[in-house]
């Protein structure tokens, strides 16, 4: 995977589980980790100068790999930096966002996509100004079908009309087809691998998975990596 361009590393801090400790881009933004998360914004911005993302999607290659915490505290650096933001929570499966957040999931994604009546969106604000949530709402039967209906393609479009950048939590990439239905309708696709857990044929694996899908991935991010000494000194 040596050509995927966006490659970051990001120290997990220790102690409670909690959720301030989750979310370490808001609870302590001065931490190595907190400036890692502000690296992974920066490249991303990088990755795509002449044509700038809009649509990210976040995957893995197995649960408890960390993607969901990464993509909660990446969208709260994006939020930091004036951007309007929009978390998706495409998690049909395991959804997760809600409780990173503290807030309920009685309505979301599937709410909308299974109404007639569109004109409602469930956004949920957060504490961070400018990041929104939709959260997943409740768990279809057959997440694919849902996640790959024209139905979902509009409702994509219409976000883009909403926010500066959406980002989208999805199950991981092996064993279940949502991320790569859903990738290739998105500008990009971040793959979230766990230092010292991450198999490399599995990370293989969900690499194939995403270029047969014809997803854009434009980077690789390194959780829980073990950071250097030195690395965030000047804050």
């Amino acid at each position: 995977m040596n050509d995927t361009p966006t490659q970051t590393a990001v120290q997990q801090p220790n102690g409670s589980e909690a959720i301030p400790s989750q979310l370490i881009a808001l609870r302590d933004p001065r931490s190595p980790a907190a400036e890692a998360y502000r690296t992974l914004r920066t490249n991303i911005q990088f990755s795509s100068l002449d044509k700038p993302l809009q649509t990210l999607l976040v995957t893995s290659t197995s649960p408890n790999d960390g993607k969901s915490i990464t993509l909660a505290n990446l969208a709260v650096t994006i939020a930091q930096a004036e951007q309007r933001v929009i978390l998706v929570d495409c998690d049909l499966r395991q959804p997760n966002l809600h409780t990173l957040f503290g807030l309920s999931n009685d309505e979301g994604l599937t709410s909308v996509l299974l109404k007639q009546d569109e004109s409602a969106l469930p956004l949920l604000s957060t504490d961070v100004p400018g990041l929104s949530l939709l959260t997943s709402g409740p768990l279809p039967p057959r997440p694919p079908d849902l996640l790959g209906s024209r139905r979902m393609a509009a409702f994509i479009e219409r976000l883009r009309q909403e926010a500066d950048m959406i980002l989208f939590d999805t199950p991981p990439a092996t064993g279940v087809t949502d991320a790569a239905v859903l990738a290739r309708q998105l500008d990009g696709v971040l793959l979230v691998l766990k230092a010292g857990r991450t198999r490399r044929d599995r990370a293989r694996e969900a690499h194939r998975i995403l270029e047969r899908a014809k997803a854009n991935i434009i980077g690789v991010v390194l959780n829980n990596a073990q950071l250097e000494p030195g690395y965030g000194y000047y804050r």
